[in-house]
């Protein structure tokens, strides 16, 4: 007897998938800023320890990864959106097209976790961060990364993209 998981999942093309995925991605990671900023209220708040290396904060971005690209006027903020939504069309477009359901699941967490990265950048003019990841390690970038929901959706997206393109046999990928 086939479990409900995999009767639904037979059921669900690759698109809905990833359109769900997508969503999920976006409605998670807009509602845990929400409540980041307005009932925990962490910008009141003074850092929070949760590891040696985890700490809560808050923290504006302006560009994208590592504040690169810094938008704090409306016209840079504009050409950085009108390139993250060029690059959301082209995810959105190999999302559509794509017969692998693992593809479709990634593509839809990536394109969720940019959607609510440039919701952000809409609605605020920067991204909030809140996950201060740090070591005095000397790993490069690594030592210092401040990070949200939407890029974890983003980077497990990617992920899944290169594990099921390392292992996932070519003839099995539309199974998936």
């Amino acid at each position: 007897m086939a479990s409900w998981r995999s009767r639904l999942s037979g059921r669900l093309s690759p698109r809905a998938l990833g359109l769900a995925a997508a969503l999920a991605a976006l409605a998670f990671d807009q509602a845990h800023k929400f409540w980041m900023l307005h009932i925990f209220d962490v910008a009141a708040r003074p850092p929070m320890s949760l590891a040696p290396f985890l700490d809560i904060v808050l923290s504006w971005n302006y560009g994208v990864s590592y504040s690169l690209f810094p938008a704090h006027e409306a016209l840079t903020r504009l050409a950085l959106l009108t390139m993250q939504g060029a690059i959301i069309a082209g995810l959105a477009i190999w999302m559509v097209r794509t017969q692998s359901r693992a593809t479709a699941v990634a593509l839809g967490l990536i394109i969720g976790g940019a959607l609510g990265n440039a919701a952000d950048r809409i609605t605020r003019g920067a991204v909030a961060d809140f996950f201060y990841l740090h070591t005095s390690l000397p790993v490069g970038p690594l030592a210092n990364y401040v990070f949200n929901l939407a890029d974890v959706f983003i980077t497990a997206g990617v992920a899944l993209l290169v594990i099921e393109g390392f292992f996932l046999p070519q003839e099995r990928r539309a199974e998936t």
